[in-house]
């Protein structure tokens, strides 16, 4: 009996951990165009910025990301070099708060839109992310 009541104690407890996150189960991921990344790499930008946001927006619900466009690249160049990286990615995304929802920096009941995900790599490496925000 004391076994079944730490398995069922310790479920609830791993359940109750993996819904306290950010969610990015409907999130609708926009079309993009590149010269420079193929769609895998951009997709797996994605993939690193939304798990950081899953870990992360407690109360919050990613709604859009997409690939902010090669243009940018030279913006954000120095988060390369300063990040001992060969590449930088930036992202776009939109994202709702709830009433209870961020970290206490984010406005409860609100939509951010145009919130920015830089990524960083080594040629050949995987995405890290290293800044968010406007």
């Amino acid at each position: 009996m004391k076994k079944t009541l730490s398995l069922l104690l310790c479920a609830i407890m791993a359940f109750s951990f993996t819904a306290c996150g950010g969610s990015i189960s409907n999130v609708k991921i926009l079309e993009w165009k590149s010269q420079v990344y193929s769609k895998e790499e951009i997709e797996s930008a994605i993939k690193v910025a939304a798990e950081y946001f899953k870990r992360g927006f407690f109360g919050c619900t990613l709604t859009s990301i997409t690939y902010a466009g090669d243009e940018k690249i030279s913006d954000y160049i120095d988060w390369a070099v300063r990040n001992d990286a060969d590449d930088v990615i930036v992202l776009i995304s939109s994202f709702d708060v709830g009433r209870k929802g961020g970290d206490g920096s984010l406005n409860p009941n609100s939509t951010y839109d145009g919130w920015m995900w830089i990524l960083v790599r080594t040629k050949g490496g995987n995405w890290r992310h290293v800044d968010h925000g406007y």
